[in-house]
């Protein structure tokens, strides 16, 4: 894949290159073929963002919902149309727009199967993702389609005649549950060789005969998604493998290297808030209103009076992000840090610079945003001594499930939060978290970040009011998060080749 320096982000953008209608048949594919088109770095990053949006969604709603279920296709559906994704085959021929979306979905997989293939947990969260909107894609094709692309993508599942149907009408009906005469006429049936459907025929759920089992129309995708996980797992790991190659290119590293973190959410770097809360305010703010990690933060600076460097960056940007004033910040931690081993003066050399810092009066004069949630879960795992980290992804289980208790969360609760975590979804775990706390059924929102957990958290427990301020300063209007998202995306990209790595980092902390 080749990529131009056009800079013009568009809502629907028109894909450059030539336009192949044979390459897209289907709504869905394998993904066997890389794509070779020549793309801009911003649509490169906008299509990632994008389809890791789709991805996000489908966790939340894996975890909310039965897969598979009536409320669960009905929200993924509703979030496919709102981001234009491609799900269901046209009445017609093939648009340019069809065209186009296929071909975002076809180059998007394979930009995010760049950025998850770099560890065994990510690679595992991506074919989890990836699967089930296989599966949801899959169901969605007419009756007629399946044999079509099944013949398409390779797959040697061919669909018995009526009359073969007929000649073994009794043993079909007796080996599949539930399924009446009336049915059975009504389904496809696929004959596939028994070790092609091992996981089908060790419950003893097919009807077997010379080697070959019969596998009904709502079973095959089982087999399908087989052969789908076997074949992602496989290139995944030989993307892995050439990782140093594609990241050689000084355009794509830094992308690259954050897009498996990124976060997609509001910009909490405005400074809407600044200046709403006191110092006296954030011990009860802590037990109320902060996410564990924070709270944890927060009560291991009380009681050792220090924070290491990953603690301090964690939590210092995440009271800025809920509106603590650089003054406010420089009196908090000197006042904390100067009841342990540090004097006034050690700090003054030591930690002041770097509090200026994170608030842009010292060297780039960069404004640094709060961590995101993937960024705390997946960059700069803590060591021994670090309190910093996500509790939900870094905490032995036995360790969390004391702390769960000494907040009093219920034994019912904890085992739900531990179920989640046990599954990896940690930013669901945290989300439970917030139900239990606020004693609500439902939080009404996907939690990805540390900040969106405060705000969500005072908009229930005052109402809806904001916290008032406690001195006058000017406010911007807060711009649509998407906006913001472009603008810093567009912003950033232009200065790829000649911004240093700082500058980098700072851009992918917004997401």
């Amino acid at each position: 894949m080749q990529f131009s320096r056009g800079r013009n982000l568009k809502l629907n953008p028109r894909l450059t290159g030539d336009r192949k209608g044979e390459h897209y048949p289907f709504s869905l594919q394998f993904y066997q073929v890389p794509p070779t088109e020549n793309i801009s770095l911003s649509e490169f990053e906008t299509f990632a963002i994008e389809r890791l949006k789709i991805l996000k969604s489908i966790e939340n709603l894996g975890v909310s919902y039965v897969k598979g279920s009536v409320e669960y296709n009905t929200k993924l559906e509703n979030e496919l149309r709102k981001l234009k994704f491609p799900y269901r085959p046209p009445q017609n021929d093939i648009s340019d727009d069809v065209y186009d979306e296929r071909r975002k979905d076809h180059i998007s997989h394979f930009i995010l199967r760049l950025a998850y293939c770099q560890s065994e947990d990510l690679r595992r969260w991506f074919i989890q993702q990836e699967m089930d909107l296989f599966r949801f894609r899959f169901n969605q094709l007419p009756r007629q389609k399946v044999q079509e692309f099944l013949k398409y993508s390779g797959l040697e599942y061919l669909a018995i005649s009526e009359d073969e149907k007929k000649q073994h009408h009794d043993d079909l009906l007796n080996s599949t549950y539930g399924l009446s005469s009336t049915k059975l006429e009504e389904l496809d049936f696929y004959k596939v060789r028994f070790q092609d459907a091992l996981d089908l025929v060790r419950p003893r759920k097919v009807f077997l005969l010379q080697g070959f089992a019969y596998i009904p129309h709502t079973d095959i995708v089982t087999l399908i998604l087989n052969e789908f996980r076997t074949r992602l797992s496989k290139a995944l790991a030989l993307s892995a493998r050439s990782l140093p190659v594609v990241q050689s290119d000084e355009r794509l590293q830094p992308l690259l290297s954050h897009l498996s973190h990124s976060y997609v959410g509001q910009d909490f770097s405005s400074q809407r808030n600044t200046g709403k809360i006191s110092l006296d305010q954030i011990d009860a703010l802590s037990a109320k209103s902060f996410p564990l990690c924070m709270r944890q933060l927060h009560k291991s600076l009380r009681e050792h009076h220090h924070l290491r460097h990953g603690g301090r960056m964690q939590y210092g940007l995440f009271l800025k992000g809920i509106g603590l004033t650089l003054e406010q910040a420089l009196q908090f931690w000197r006042l904390e840090f100067t009841k342990g081993k540090v004097d006034s003066e050690k700090f003054d050399k030591g930690y002041a610079y770097s509090i200026r810092h994170n608030y842009g009066k010292e060297g780039k004069r960069t404004d640094y945003t709060p961590y995101s949630c993937m960024k705390i879960i997946v960059s700069n795992p803590p060591s021994q001594g670090d309190y910093h980290g996500c509790p939900f992804r870094h905490s032995d289980p036995e360790l969390l499930k004391q702390k769960l208790q000494s907040f009093k969360v219920s034994s019912t609760g904890i085992n739900q939060i531990l179920d989640l975590v046990k599954g990896m979804h940690y930013q669901l775990a945290c989300q439970k978290y917030f139900e239990l706390t606020h004693n609500v059924d439902d939080c009404g929102f996907s939690l990805n970040h540390p900040n969106q957990y405060f705000i969500e958290s005072q908009k229930l427990l005052t109402g809806g009011q904001e916290i008032k301020k406690e001195q006058t300063s000017g406010e911007s209007s807060q711009s649509n998060p998407q906006s913001q998202i472009t603008s810093s995306s567009s912003s950033a990209l232009m200065n790829t080749q000649s911004e240093d790595m700082e500058d980098l980092e700072q851009f992918f902390n917004e997401y």
